[in-house]
């Protein structure tokens, strides 16, 4: 999975969104601009002005040893896989073999959501999965202080996750019988959650407000007003809730695992949170399992499944005998059919999302030659999939945001306007550019062009 999302890299397959951005709050605070970001407006900001995912500090000192985009890749797929390990302790744990624990933590890393999550750019959310799952793990053990570290890592990896903690506490509350211990993780988790949404990305947003306010404006826009909302139109929410593409990003997150998550009600409704997150949004990708909004939610969904076979073994210990074997055989159909490897598109009923995305074209090697032509340091407007790979500078714009850009990088065979892909608009400020006469094209090939401002 690290050599896919690499190949993935070098294929131009990642966007300035997300790969290009947080390489620039990692190299940002390695030369002393503690996690500042250019926006998609082309002002400096700090990245807790979008999401309140500070963990991305701690990649610092791995920049220093090796500093490359394909850095936060590997890593990124290094720390879900890790993931593994406390589901393999919880299987054997609850299911009294080694062999259950390895059949869980095969399950986890074939299940589509963990291979989707890996290889969908780079987001420190990712790393929410692994912390989440070795939480839940040192919670079912009663070790509060590790449970403790884990979840507060966790919740440094975007703002919501501090509420999937928060249903963890309950889960241990009613589960496990220690309700005060279950409260104070339930409040404190809230509280972590409602600051860093309420108050810390406010505060650092340009506007004043979160600048994903928008995908909600049809349920109320601001978490008070979604809360509001709840309460003054629950029939709107309702609908909201139960849309065609959210009924399938259900059945996408349940059915690899045969549904027994469900079996384990408590700990699977810590997914929760971020399953409502995503199902109220406006924006398509949310309720899709391509994309990395799985992240709060494959913890405890898996962990469930878990627990769901502890109760299947219980009440029917012939059929748990075939469990196992099922499980894994389902999962990895789950995978061939909805999954992000590329060998599945040479098989019968295969995925064929993505499956030429690793594939670094003579386009992508003209790409990478073209690029070399702009310093190190120059401040440079690019089109998304260029700007993945210029983003190790303190002023990044997204073309057509020039603001004091001396260097213009654009893809003409895959334009886009800002952070939009299709590119709407991006004809007309090509032409701009080229009309204006202040800018010289310095290199083009096979539709990538490089310009320099005049002096």
């Amino acid at each position: 999975m690290s050599a896919l999302s690499v190949l993935q890299q070098r294929a131009f397959e990642t966007g300035r969104f997300d790969v290009g951005n947080l390489t620039q709050v990692v190299w940002s605070t390695a030369n002393g601009h503690f996690l500042e970001i250019t926006d998609v407006n082309g002002e400096q900001i700090s990245r807790l002005g979008a999401h309140f995912d500070p963990i991305v500090v701690l990649l610092v000192p791995l920049w220093w040893i090796w500093p490359s985009p394909e850095l936060l890749l590997v890593v990124q797929a290094v720390a879900v896989a890790l993931g593994a390990v406390p589901v393999y302790l919880l299987a054997r744990k609850h299911l009294g073999s080694d062999r259950a624990g390895l059949v869980f933590g095969v399950v986890y890393l074939l299940y589509p959501p963990t291979q989707w999550l890996v290889v969908d750019d780079f987001h420190p959310v990712a790393f929410a999965t692994p912390l989440l799952l070795a939480a839940i793990w040192f919670l079912d053990e009663d070790r509060l202080l590790p449970f403790a570290i884990c979840a507060a890592a966790a919740c440094m990896t975007k703002e919501q996750i501090g509420l999937v903690v928060a249903m963890l506490g309950l889960w241990y509350a009613i589960a496990h019988g220690r309700r005060r211990a279950g409260a104070v993780i339930f409040g404190v988790g809230t509280a972590v959650a409602v600051i860093a949404t309420a108050v810390i990305v406010p505060l650092f947003a340009p506007g004043k407000g979160s600048p994903f306010e928008g995908r909600y404006a049809s349920v109320g826009g601001s978490p008070a007003g979604i809360v509001r909302g709840a309460f003054e139109h629950p029939i709107r929410l309702l609908q909201e809730l139960t849309e065609h593409r959210d009924l399938t990003y259900l059945v996408d997150l349940v059915a690899p695992l045969a549904g027994i998550s469900l079996l384990s009600p408590l700990l699977a409704a810590s997914t929760f949170p971020e399953i409502a997150v995503n199902l109220l949004s406006d924006t398509p990708t949310q309720t899709s399992i391509h994309f990395h909004y799985t992240a709060g939610a494959i913890p405890g969904l898996v962990a469930a499944a878990v627990l769901g076979a502890k109760h299947v073994q219980g009440r029917w210990p012939d059929a748990s005998r075939a469990l196992g074997a099922g499980l894994v055989a389902l999962v990895l159909a789950s995978g061939i059919v909805l999954g992000p490897l590329p060998i599945w598109s040479h098989v019968p009923f295969g995925s064929t999302l993505a499956a030429d995305d690793h594939v670094v074209t003579a386009h992508d090697r003209a790409a990478a030659r073209a690029l070399r032509a702009i310093p190190a340091d120059a401040p440079v407007s690019a089109t998304n999939t260029l700007g993945a790979h210029l983003s190790e500078r303190r002023r990044i714009f997204n073309f057509p945001v020039l603001r004091e850009a001396t260097w213009i990088a654009l893809d003409l065979t895959r334009p886009s306007y800002r952070d939009n892909a299709p590119g709407t608009r991006f004809a007309a400020a090509y032409a701009r550019v080229r009309s204006s006469g202040e800018w010289t094209i310095v290199r083009q090939e096979d539709g990538v062009v490089v310009l320099r401002k005049k002096d």
